[in-house]
């Protein structure tokens, strides 16, 4: 059985509970990144943090993103998306465009997709030969533990929903003259396509699951249970990270 079929995707939230735990939520959020940039008594410039979101299309990343980033002022938060690299981005090492991007001590950095796209959906559309993706699951682990190495907090989310409420999302966008924009033919294309896409996922959990950087499968079939489930996902690392580095976390007051 494969890491995700073991997801229980019959978990949700009212929106009285996701309201309530978001509260909450954000307020811890807030006073850790605070503290992680100096800015609370007795603290200088903490670890940076990177988020790092995968999951399928329509799985709510961005309403998930949205919702993390909410309580932080944007000069503590920078949220980069990536799609398909652009012709000059193809000339230089996958890698490249990625690290003017990561957050340096005191910051924090929230990815939409990320570098594992080398081992999705350039490997299911061939976009990469068999040799660079397979390479690949090495040169992401060592990368990862090199930041960690330096410091970094590094929390990779992967947003997982059935096949059936994913075709749900899509209608639903579709009928929507609001939320068509976000329907491409790519999409339908993916969906096709998503047995080789599952392959290649849980190929991914597997092979670049490490102690520097695990992975946090969520489950998203719900989206309120998923947007609570990331925040108190990243608090929850983030303390961890700093408790690792000998930073006390700030008292739950704050």
């Amino acid at each position: 059985m494969g890491r995700l079929e073991q997801l229980d995707l019959s978990l949700k939230l009212s929106r009285e509970e996701e309201a309530d735990r978001l509260k909450a939520g954000w307020k811890r959020l807030e006073a850790l990144r605070l503290a992680l940039g100096g800015k609370l008594p007795g603290y200088g410039l903490g670890p940076p943090v990177l988020v790092l979101f995968e999951g399928w299309d329509a799985s709510g990343k961005g309403g998930a993103i949205k919702r993390l980033a909410a309580p932080l002022d944007m000069r503590h938060v920078r949220v980069a998306q990536f799609a398909a690299p652009t012709p000059d981005e193809q000339r230089h090492h996958y890698l490249w465009r990625f690290w003017p991007r990561l957050p340096g001590w005191g910051g924090m950095s929230v990815f939409d997709r990320s570098w594992y796209g080398r081992v999705l959906v350039e490997r299911v559309e061939s976009f990469a030969t068999p040799e660079q993706w397979q390479r690949a699951y090495g040169e992401l682990v060592e990368l990862e533990r090199t930041l960690h190495a330096e410091g970094m907090v590094l929390i990779k989310l992967f947003m997982h929903l059935s096949e059936a409420e994913q075709l749900r999302r899509f209608e639903e966008r579709r009928d929507n003259p609001l939320k068509s924009w976000k329907l491409t033919p790519d999409d339908w294309e993916n969906r096709r396509k998503r047995p080789q896409y599952l392959e290649a996922v849980e190929e991914m959990l597997e092979r670049t699951d490490h102690d520097a950087a695990p992975w946090h499968p969520v489950e998203a079939e719900d989206k309120k249970y998923a947007r609570v489930k990331v925040v108190e996902t990243v608090i929850e690392c983030v303390e961890q990270g700093m408790r690792a580095q000998s930073i006390e976390p700030p008292a739950l007051g704050y």
